[in-house]
């Protein structure tokens, strides 16, 4: 692996509700390669616009282009912070994995404040993965989320909500995913030697239009 290609990057892991434990991929990965989890104030009852603000201060913190890995409802976060903030030009790509979907009649009186989701098409390359068993997302509806949001689909078969409980240990195969995600980035931003710069971000693959939730842009 290139480990040179990750480290020319902020990754910032975004996990869902009720965060990421000591035995799932996303903080293995934080212990292996050095990737910062963006911390939030209450992850048991999750707040949209407070979720939103910790993420714009952590891209606006970042040294390098970020990339984030994002999990669960840290995927639908990612869609809300798209389609408002003024700072996604600082995003090079997002890995979204196993969305959670708010909109689900037993998850949306818990979740009341995150829905409706998000559906622009994100201004940065993302790869979604996807699972055909997992109980808080259809495959179905994984693949319109993909397709709203302009993202490359992954199908990693049955896999529940891949997360710990699925016994993915350290994930090789999500990082290679990731690897090949920002290779695809590399590509696209070939200024100083194929190592990507703070600026404008490369155009995602189009995707068709979609409407989202209507918020106002978070002050910079």
């Amino acid at each position: 692996m290139n480990t040179e290609l990750i480290q020319s990057h902020d990754v910032l892991v975004l996990p869902g509700w009720q965060n990421s434990g000591p035995d799932h991929w996303q903080s293995r990965w934080e212990a292996l390669y050095g990737f910062r989890r963006v911390q939030q104030h209450d992850w048991m009852r999750p707040l949209r616009g407070d979720w939103l603000i910790q993420l714009e201060e952590a891209v606006l913190a970042a040294t390098r282009p970020v990339v984030l890995v994002a999990h669960s409802l840290g995927c639908i976060q990612t869609a809300a912070w798209a389609s408002i903030s003024q700072q996604t030009h600082r995003v090079r790509a997002a890995l979204l994995v196993a969305p959670g979907d708010v909109e689900q009649a037993d998850v949306r009186p818990l979740l009341p404040t995150w829905q409706p989701i998000a559906l622009q098409s994100l201004p940065f390359v993302s790869t979604l993965v996807g699972s055909h068993n997992d109980p808080y997302c259809r495959f179905e509806r994984a693949q319109a989320l993909a397709q709203a949001w302009g993202s490359t689909l992954h199908d990693v078969g049955n896999a529940g909500h891949i997360n710990a409980d699925t016994g993915l240990a350290d994930w090789p195969q999500g990082m290679a995913l990731l690897h090949d995600l920002l290779a695809r980035v590399v590509a696209a931003a070939p200024a100083s030697h194929g190592v990507p710069q703070l600026g404008p971000a490369p155009v995602p693959n189009p995707a068709p239009p979609a409407v989202g939730a209507s918020e106002q842009h978070i002050a910079t």
